[in-house]
């Protein structure tokens, strides 16, 4: 640029410059959507949210960016948010997640007795990966070919690509609006923008879902049945009966933590996986999440067997056992993979004719029994490590509307004889 040319752009970046101070914008409005959502990941996610939800993120991003991430923060309009939203519900890409194994696939798998823990260890593949394959839902390519060149078979044989792609679900996508609300308000908040264009628009509704649990009988079906299950796999799906915890909060439990004279169980921790990170110990989910509640006999001397059991393991694996004080560990004594003791449940609970249940639906359970006992909410609440009484009512109103008709019920045979 020539000295003149120079100066008139000075000059105009002075104006533009003032008119910001005049009217309250910040400099950094004509950042775009994509950088922004880099600097909140680095400034604030990384910091302040659990792993989990920032790898959440960065996969929504994935989505977000290509279709706003050029966008001027300052210049996002609701109708962009609206057409992003309506791609999305049309859309049939899935991230080439479309590659599903092949009846071959299995018989070689099953002839050279292959278990997932072993050809997800071999292939650098998420646990949680192979077991989506094993499930029959569909992989990444990278991931496929990874898997097929472990097992031995070509890739052609071993997978074929789904002729239906799947569309994301309401639920989905309205998790994408939420956080570029998100994103948004806390641009707001660092006064990059002045509003929240996310807020003028509403996200596709999602359908209450309801919460799948078991009854009184079922139970006594699946406690007979964990007689012929594996000893560790057993005791934590009784664990998740009698004390309600979530599957972190089991797989991050340690000796320690129990108290046998008080009858006392401590819940400090979680331990989560990310494929990124590998397994991975953190705070409870919420500050209420980190709780100490009773534990009755039954569950004491449930405690005691199984510790004289894992004691017994050690002493076979001898200098080879890695002391981690873990409840529930590998076959060497590492801390538990939390997806193992789900995949091991789904196909149990199957096999034992049960209504399909997830682990996560044994802590519903527990919560909606106490619930039908009788037990008051905010004790339920306390024990369940919900943040707000309310929270328990909102989730669990089919119990608490069944306690209602019992207790009126109740009422009415009191006065039966004298009406």
């Amino acid at each position: 640029m020539t000295e003149k040319q120079t100066q008139k752009a000075l000059n105009a970046y002075v104006v533009d410059f003032e008119n910001s101070i005049k009217q309250g914008r910040s400099l950094d409005a004509g950042i775009t959507f994509a950088e922004f959502s880099g600097r909140f990941l680095e400034q604030y996610a990384l910091t302040q949210l659990a792993p989990k939800t920032v790898a959440r993120y960065k996969q929504l991003f994935r989505r977000i960016n290509p279709a706003i991430g050029h966008l001027k923060m300052e210049k996002i309009q609701v109708q962009h948010l609206a057409e992003l939203y309506s791609q999305l519900s049309g859309s049939k890409d899935y991230h080439g997640v479309v590659y599903l194994p092949t009846k071959e696939f299995f018989e070689i798998v099953e002839k050279k007795n292959l278990t997932k823990a072993q050809i997800a260890k071999k292939s650098k593949t998420a646990i949680n990966t192979v077991y989506q394959f094993f499930n029959n839902l569909p992989v990444s390519k990278v991931s496929a070919e990874k898997i097929a060149k472990v097992v031995g078979i070509c890739f052609s044989k071993a997978f074929t690509r789904a002729k239906e792609q799947p569309v994301l679900s309401n639920r989905t996508i309205r998790h994408h609006h939420m956080l570029i609300s998100t994103v948004l308000n806390k641009a707001v908040e660092w006064e990059v923008i002045k509003e929240n264009k996310a807020r003028l628009i509403k996200p596709p509704k999602v359908k209450a879902k309801e919460i799948a649990f078991l009854d009184e009988a079922q139970v006594e079906v699946l406690t007979r049945e964990l007689c012929k299950a594996p000893v560790q796999e057993a005791m934590m799906i009784k664990m998740f009966l009698l004390t309600g915890m979530r599957r972190g909060e089991m797989c991050g439990l340690e000796w320690k933590d129990i108290d046998f004279d008080k009858k006392t169980l401590s819940i400090q921790r979680a331990s989560q996986y990310l494929a990124e990170k590998g397994i991975f110990t953190k705070e409870p989910k919420t500050a209420t999440s980190k709780r100490s509640m009773p534990i009755s006999n039954t569950t004491a001397e449930l405690l005691r067997n199984y510790r004289v059991w894992q004691e017994d393991k050690k002493l076979i694996f001898g200098d080879d056992w890695n002391v981690a004080d873990r409840l529930f560990t590998t076959i060497d004594g590492l801390p538990i993979h939390p997806d193992t003791v789900t995949g091991w449940f789904h196909k149990f609970i199957q096999r034992i004719g049960l209504p399909k249940v997830s682990v996560h639906g044994l802590r519903h359970t527990f919560i909606t029994l106490l619930i039908s006992k009788g037990v008051d909410i905010v004790t339920v609440s306390n024990l369940a490590g919900h943040s707000m009484p309310s929270t328990t009512i909102n989730m669990y109103a089919h119990a608490v509307s069944e306690r209602k008709a019992s207790a009126v019920e109740a009422v009415g045979d009191l006065f039966s004889g004298m009406m």
